[in-house]
């Protein structure tokens, strides 16, 4: 039986009552985007893996805690995409499919060479656009 966990990117649009206070909460606090709560809920109902990808944190599973924070994508430096990339790897290795669910109209450039650099390292990612492919 293959192991398979879905994952999608953050959002910027997130719980500002969290902004500042140094709480950490766990994703599906924290993010509010419609899509990426729809990704939740139907992983949830489904009962499979699933995580966030955050441009500061890396890979978020639903246990963790995080605090706010506002990075964009665009803002993500050399170095701490090498971070990120090795922190995708370490995290994500022991799954045989890794599922990415996006929009590809608004799939960043970030996200796409993240993937390109995971595949390069071994992982199986696949790309997916219908939360009805959550099984």
């Amino acid at each position: 039986m293959n192991k398979r966990i879905y994952i999608t990117h953050c959002s910027a649009k997130k719980d500002d009552s969290f902004r500042g206070t140094k709480k950490k909460v766990t994703p599906d606090r924290l993010y509010l985007a419609t899509p990426l709560q729809r990704f939740i809920k139907k992983c949830k109902d489904k009962g499979v893996d699933w995580a966030i990808f955050s441009d500061k944190y890396g890979v978020v599973f639903p246990h963790n805690k995080i605090e706010w924070y506002n990075k964009h994508p665009s803002k993500v430096k050399p170095d701490e995409f090498r971070d990120l990339v090795d922190d995708f790897v370490m995290k994500l290795s022991k799954y045989d499919e890794i599922w990415f669910y996006h929009n590809p109209g608004r799939f960043h450039q970030l996200y796409k060479k993240l993937v390109e650099k995971v595949r390069n390292r071994g992982l199986n990612v696949k790309l997916f656009t219908h939360l009805s492919e959550i099984r």
